[in-house]
């Protein structure tokens, strides 16, 4: 397969958790899915996936024990920001469900915003709404 990009899309994001369990449980609330994929098994999970948005991109949660041995502490590193139609709407959600500001919600210019949270396990979510993805959603089905 040839193509002109190095990066061709987002395989998985990974989150970590000291309690994959319920880690799993609040993001199944928050997504509305449960997770489809669970190892060693559901009731001690080390590991759990869903499949979310409209490309069903992998959201995956690990036991934060096999998190890298230079990890730091903490929210902090590159944070990915999700897509979504109502930015007020979606962060008054996110801390509704326990979740904390990070990162408040913000303007940027050409009807770009942006916000993130602290999940209840230490993760760093972010969102955004974002014009051309709507565009690229509604080239998809012209």
């Amino acid at each position: 397969m040839s193509n002109k990009h190095f990066l061709r899309g987002m395989a998985t994001v990974n989150f970590w958790a000291d309690d994959v369990a319920a880690a799993r449980d609040w993001y199944a609330e928050l997504f509305g899915v449960e997770a489809y994929f669970q190892r060693p098994d559901a009731e001690n999970p080390a590991y759990v996936e869903f499949r979310i948005g409209d490309d069903e991109d992998e959201f995956g949660i690990i036991y934060r024990r096999y998190a890298p041995a230079t990890m730091q502490p903490g929210p902090g590193g590159a944070t990915l920001l999700w897509h979504v139609d109502d930015i007020e709407a979606a962060f008054a959600r996110l801390k509704a469900m326990g979740a904390t500001e990070y990162d408040p919600i913000t303007k940027r210019e050409s009807d770009f915003v942006t916000a993130s949270v602290v999940d209840p396990f230490g993760n760093v979510l972010g969102i955004m709404y974002n014009p051309h993805y709507v565009e690229m959603l509604e080239s998809r089905t012209a």
